[in-house]
Parts: C-alpha cells; sequence; structure tokens
C-alpha cells in the first residue's frame, strides 16, 4: 500500500473559532504522525469565513513545532500572491528550524477571488510565463549561493526544501514534468482532468536533480466511521459547505445533519457527483476496499487524505481508520507476495 499523508485547511466550524481550529490543526498533526502518515500540509486560502490556513507558513510553524517526524509543508503556497524572494525567506526559516521535514508545494491558482488578490497587494496583469518564472526564481533561491549573486534568501540558500507541483488541469502537469518535479493532484475537489493530466505528466517527465522518474501524489476524501450510515451523516457537512460555495454562500463548516432521503445530493446534483467523485465515505472495510481501488485505478504513488468533519474527535478518529486500512492492506501485500 501506498503511503497516505493530510492535506488540512484548518476547518473554522459553526460556531467555532479560528483560534481552536489551528489547535485542532496540530492535534490532528500529532495523532496523525502516530499514525503513521507521511506528510502533513496546510492549504493557503484567503478571505475564506471556514478557512484558518490563511498565513500559511506561520501555520506550519506551528504545527512542525508541535511534532517531530512528520514532514509538514504547504499544498500549496499560491504564488501569484506572492513575491519569490518572501516565500523563499520565510520557508528558509522554516527549514532552518525544522531541517528536513518541510515540503513546499506550489499552485498558480490564488486561493481568493480577484478582489482579494488585489487586497494582498499583488497585480493580475502578468502573462502566462511568470508563474514558472517565479517557480524558477524561488527554487534558484534555494541554490548555494553564486560568486557575485546580488539577492540571497538569508536564510534559505543550500537549504533543502522538497519541492511540489499542484494542480488540478494539465498546465500544472506540464510544468512539473518539465521541471522533474513531484506532482500533487487536487482529485479531491476538482477530479475532471485526473487521468489525462497523469498522462500528460508520466508521458512528458524529464528527470532532475530533484527526482529521476515521476511521482504522483494524488488527493481524495476519506469520511470514515465505525458504521457506514455514520460515516454518511459526517459527509454531509462537506456537501452542505460544497452547495453552500456553489451558491455563492462560502462560510463556516456545517454540522452534519440527518439526510435519509439523499436531499442534498438533489440540491447539489451534478456538481456533487461530479465534484466529491474522488471520496471514500464508510466503514473501515469500505475505506480499506476504496482506498485499494482508487491506488489501482490511478497507479498513484502517495495519496493525501483530506476529511472536512465537523467534530474533531470524529475527525481524529477518521484518520485512524484511514491509517489502518492502509496497514490492513500493506499486510495483505506482504503475505501475497
Amino acid at each position: 500500500m501506498v503511503d497516505l499523508s493530510v492535506l488540512d485547511l484548518s476547518p473554522i466550524v459553526e460556531g467555532g473559532s479560528a483560534a481552536q481550529s489551528l489547535r485542532n490543526s496540530r492535534d490532528l498533526a500529532q495523532h496523525a504522525e502516530r499514525y503513521g502518515y507521511k506528510r502533513y500540509w496546510l492549504a493557503e486560502h484567503h478571505n475564506m469565513a471556514g478557512v484558518a490556513s490563511a498565513a500559511t507558513s506561520v501555520v506550519i510553524g506551528y504545527v512542525a513545532e508541535g511534532t517531530s517526524t512528520i514532514r509538514v509543508g504547504a499544498g500549496g503556497i499560491m504564488l501569484p500572491n506572492h513575491a519569490p524572494l518572501v516565500i523563499a525567506e520565510q520557508f528558509g526559516t522554516l527549514a532552518s528550524l525544522y531541517p528536513g521535514r518541510i515540503d513546499l508545494g506550489l499552485g498558480r491558482a490564488p486561493g481568493s477571488d480577484q478582489a482579494t488578490a488585489r487586497a494582498l497587494r499583488r497585480t493580475l496583469a502578468g502573462d502566462i510565463d511568470d508563474f514558472p518564472r517565479d517557480v524558477i526564481e524561488l527554487m534558484n533561491y534555494f541554490e548555494p549561493v553564486k560568486p557575485g549573486q546580488l539577492i540571497r534568501a538569508v536564510p534559505g540558500a543550500g537549504l533543502d526544501v522538497e519541492f511540489w507541483m499542484l494542480g488540478s488541469s494539465t498546465y500544472g502537469a506540464q510544468l512539473a514534468a518539465a521541471l522533474g518535479l513531484p506532482y500533487a493532484f487536487a482529485s479531491h475537489f476538482a477530479p475532471t482532468q485526473l487521468e489525462l493530466a497523469l498522462n500528460v505528466y508520466r508521458s512528458q517527465f524529464r528527470p532532475s536533480e530533484h527526482l529521476d522518474k515521476p511521482h504522483v501524489m494524488l488527493g481524495v476524501n476519506v469520511t470514515a466511521a465505525d458504521t457506514d450510515a455514520e460515516a454518511q451523516r459526517l459527509f454531509t457537512s462537506l456537501k452542505q459547505a460544497f452547495i453552500n460555495l456553489g451558491q455563492g454562500r462560502p462560510g463556516p463548516l456545517p454540522a452534519p445533519i440527518d439526510d435519509p432521503d439523499g436531499r442534498l445530493d438533489e440540491m447539489g446534483g451534478a456538481m456533487l457527483r461530479q465534484s466529491l467523485s474522488c471520496s471514500i465515505v464508510g466503514s473501515p472495510e469500505r475505506v480499506r476496499q476504496g482506498l485499494a481501488d482508487f491506488v489501482r485505478r490511478t497507479g498513484a504513488d502517495e495519496l493525501m487524505v483530506t476529511a472536512q468533519v465537523y467534530d474533531h474527535a470524529a475527525r481524529v478518529r477518521s484518520f485512524e481508520i484511514a491509517a489502518q486500512a492502509r496497514d490492513e492492506l500493506a499486510r495483505l501485500a506482504d503475505a501475497s507476495a
């Protein structure tokens, strides 16, 4: 079985606060470390009432300080919002404090609307070539300083940060392949181009100093509980959140509701079925089978599990069940080898 990692938006729940969400993120990371997850990534979003991880590098430091072995990073930093030097300095600082544990996933989307992007003091007027240039500039700041180099990242130069390219289309796949970087695809909310993007990345990949062969990590929603019925009930929080977002009413993560007749699926319609098609919801046995089927279908090298669950204890339990499913699948594979 492949490695599992965690993607966390540090969700602010209805009736909750950002402070509590951030404490919950650190607690979940500590549990994830004990459960054997490989990475713990925080996502950058801005002006979102349901997301507490806007200052992503700050939250990464908070989580890394509360853990000791799990890799911690950004899934991702939305580079159009930032000057590459600033991100190099931030992640150089993190790599200095937590050596060998920091990942830097890079995305092209703003993680916000246009008005919010302007409030971040970054222009939207650049051309399509700005993002690749910014990525290369950022990566170069982590190279050893060259004679006569005028601008350097301090800290940053010569430090070990693992770079990833993120994407939900073929654009990120092409850039990851061209730069020889590992690729993380957002199949947990935008699975439409999954198969095409994987084909592009794998067929166009060029080995680099970072990676000698393609390496793919796929996002997957896993909402697990001791019974299928309870898992389906927990999953209604994410369904409601998607419906609210689609209707222009984003907000805190709603509490789960009883939905025996599937009214949420009727309200969300094709949008829910498409956006959340890479989701595994159910009891331990259903999760175990779902993980095995997803890896078999996609050939993923890693899976990044995310779970938007209202109750923190239930969320922790969901990640525990997913880890147990991973271990059982590994045991079965060893037994049949």
